[in-house]
């Protein structure tokens, strides 16, 4: 419709390496209200059933910074089929609209896919040691799961975004491989 602003959708893990859709630009930028965690059992993309594998997924409380991409209106059909079937394969998430801040100033209403914690695969609160466990198991139809995590944290770094506890899981896969 003329005159209203296009949609944009806010990333947090793969998306912000890997979008996958077209968009117009993007913008660093924070999500109040949710953090990034290590917090869903992965029974496709990045492990089985079987050997579960552990991605990233929005979580209540704190904040977080990740990616913001605006999207075409034109195009926007079409993106959000190719994001629900991405994102939505086991429906572990809900999706939300809420705004976030973008880097530079001013803010957006963008798409973000929050955990759905009554699903099956959320995983919760886990300790570095049973992370580290289902990150190294984790293999599925996109890749294994230590490469997933690495490149989330290298793409941080790239953006200058630290988070501790991410840096010490990647930190401590690193080392583990480089041991083989």
């Amino acid at each position: 419709m003329p005159g209203q602003p296009n949609p944009w959708v806010f990333g947090y893990g793969s998306l912000m390496w890997n979008p996958g859709f077209p968009y117009l630009r993007s913008h660093t930028a924070t999500l109040r209200g949710f953090h990034r965690s290590l917090s869903v059992y992965s029974h496709q993309y990045r492990g089985t059933p079987l050997q579960p594998g552990l991605v990233f997924g929005l979580d209540r409380g704190g904040s977080c910074r990740g990616m913001a991409f605006e999207v075409d209106s034109a195009h926007w059909p079409e993106t959000l089929d190719y994001l629900r079937e991405r994102e939505q394969i086991t429906n572990t998430y809900i999706e939300v609209v809420k705004p976030v801040h973008l880097a530079g100033g001013g803010t957006a209403e963008a798409l973000a896919f929050i955990v759905n914690r009554t699903h099956p695969q959320y995983a919760g609160k886990l300790d570095n040691e049973n992370i580290l466990k289902l990150v190294r198991q984790g293999k599925g139809q996109f890749g294994a799961c230590e490469d997933y995590v690495c490149n989330t944290v290298e793409h941080l770094r790239q953006l200058g975004i630290h988070d501790r506890k991410l840096e010490t899981i990647a930190r401590k896969l690193r080392v583990a491989k480089a041991d083989i």
